[in-house]
């Protein structure tokens, strides 16, 4: 039986909780954020709904990952819970969004899973990539939101 991986990351990002948890609940901005999604695409109608399912194709530790996830539950604004329905690392992904001010916001990403195959193997140093990976994210994530409006 393989390590679980389990990695929570936070960051407190100056913008409103609507602006910050509708940018990153948002799959199709997904590439602009995180630095390893590549390719996204919708398996069922928009908008995200509990039931959702959408396909990522990512690079992580040198390997092409394609995975689908499938929205589990979502409270707008509060929660976002992923699973993914098909992939080589079943992963659960949990974004949470809490307003400590007008325009102040904390989000935690929190990554939690059971490596297989080739991340089976990997194991040992899956969850030190992934918090380092998930911290960069996170900062781009602060970055173009705290940039102000976008397009």
């Amino acid at each position: 039986m393989g390590n679980v991986v389990d990695v929570l990351t936070e960051a407190v990002i100056n913008r409103p909780l609507a602006e910050v948890a509708g940018f990153a609940a948002d799959p199709d901005r997904a590439p602009s954020w995180y630095a390893n999604i590549r390719e996204v695409e919708w398996r069922t109608p928009k908008p995200l709904a509990v039931g959702s399912e959408i396909a990522f194709v990512a690079c992580f530790l040198g390997r092409r990952l394609a995975y689908t996830y499938r929205v589990e539950e979502w409270m707008p604004r509060s929660r976002l819970v992923m699973r993914t329905a098909h992939g080589p690392f079943p992963m659960e992904t949990i974004y949470r969004w809490e307003e400590l001010g007008p325009a102040e916001t904390r989000m935690s990403l929190r990554n939690a899973g059971m490596p297989q195959g080739f991340s089976k193997l990997a194991g040992p140093f899956m969850a030190a990539a992934m918090r380092r990976e998930n911290r960069k994210d996170l900062r781009q994530l602060k970055e173009i939101l705290e940039a102000g409006p976008r397009t």
